[in-house]
């Protein structure tokens, strides 16, 4: 997730008044609001940092945290010396946040759709979410989304990236997951400081994705924590090609001449036999509940999410396999940001073509196939 407003590192309340003061001459009243709340939002949380050091030395603070702080130190040193990474001072300082997470997304749909809505921002582009400070505020608008027919998706943000706008924070909300999780939440928000193109959200959030799946396994090797975090990453591929699965029985429904609320009803089975396939493949995980929540909300929102942020994974693993380490990786992904969509997306799924014909798919676990689950609910085989 991205929030891009002005550097407020110095001078900070006069700033956010003055942005809010811009923000209300150029914009209406509903998008002036929305400007405001992120700026004083983003300074509670710059006027709240403590310099890790300072946090770790401190006797009040618990083993647990200093020991989850020093290790994000040792991440952010893998990040800077192995992976090439733009670390800089971002997640050298720590904030316990107010509340449990610090913003909440709403990302809509059309009911027969599965394009995501779109909001433009200054600087970033436009993006298939809205973000909040407040939770208040983002159920407001989902509530409103929901009110004009889109199916919506309302989700904590436990981490987001200011884009290197700001040295952002270690927050409270994420700082105690385990190694494999947290290492793998860093790389992601850390090669958005590295490569980010205006406006695509899919090819921005893919290609961060891909960065932490590439880099994780050699770095959970170099700490001796290879085998528990395999089983999980396998999961979460084996619910990627679940969601993708349900999205190609949806599609042609969504675009057939068929009446409304038979559209409705196929849609519906649909979503059903997802959520009773994806139990069937998590039976015999150690924590089969570990996506349930999210798969008991799946609509065309989350469904939409999920393209926005994996589709193109295999299309820069193959960069990736393509290129000479990681500096030639992060420049041959800003020559692609560098064309026009209308010829990025075509090489993009050449990438994605060539990395699927010569790779083994890892989403099949004990032989269970997800697309024949889903296709004409075959969900007991």
């Amino acid at each position: 997730m991205y929030i891009s407003i002005y550097d407020l590192r110095f001078s900070v309340r006069p700033r956010v008044w003055l942005v809010a003061l811009i923000v209300t001459l150029l914009y209406g009243c509903e998008t002036a609001g929305y400007y405001f709340q992120a700026a004083t939002g983003q300074w509670r949380i710059l006027s709240a940092r403590q310099p890790i050091d300072e946090v770790v030395q401190d006797a009040n603070t618990s083993e647990k945290l200093q020991r989850q702080l020093q290790l994000v130190q040792e991440i952010r040193a893998y990040a800077a010396q192995e992976l090439r990474l733009p670390v800089g001072q971002a997640y050298s300082a720590y904030v316990q946040l107010e509340d449990e997470y610090p913003v909440w997304n709403v990302l809509a749909a059309p009911e027969f759709s599965l394009t995501p809505k779109r909001w433009c921002y200054p600087v970033a582009g436009c993006a298939s979410y809205r973000g909040y400070f407040r939770k208040s505020a983002a159920s407001a608008k989902a509530s409103s989304l929901r009110h004009q027919g889109y199916d919506v998706y309302l989700g904590a943000v436990p981490a987001y990236s200011t884009l290197g706008w700001f040295n952002d924070p270690v927050l409270s909300s994420f700082v105690n997951w385990p190694p494999e999780r947290l290492a793998g939440l860093l790389f992601h928000e850390l090669a958005h400081r590295r490569v980010y193109v205006a406006g695509d959200t899919r090819f921005n959030e893919s290609f961060a994705t891909a960065v932490s799946e590439i880099a994780l396994p050699d770095w959970l090797r170099s700490q001796g924590l290879s085998s528990s975090a395999e089983e999980t990453q396998g999961q979460a591929l084996a619910v990627r090609h679940l969601m993708n699965a349900a999205r190609k029985e949806l599609q042609p429904i969504y675009q057939s001449s068929l009446p409304d609320e038979e559209k409705r009803e196929e849609k519906e089975k649909i979503l059903s036999r997802l959520r009773r396939c994806y139990w069937r493949m998590a039976a015999d995980w150690t924590y089969p509940a570990r996506y349930q929540v999210y798969i008991e909300k799946t609509n065309n929102a989350t469904l939409a999410l999920a393209a926005e942020y994996e589709s193109l994974v295999p299309a820069f693993q193959q960069l990736y396999l393509n290129s000479d380490g990681w500096e030639d990786f992060y420049n041959a992904t800003e020559r692609l940001g560098a064309l026009e969509k209308s010829e990025r997306e075509p090489r993009l799924l050449e990438l994605s073509v060539e990395y699927r014909q010569t790779h083994v798919d890892t989403g099949r676990r004990n032989d269970f196939d997800t697309q024949a689950c889903m296709h004409n609910g075959q969900e007991n085989l």
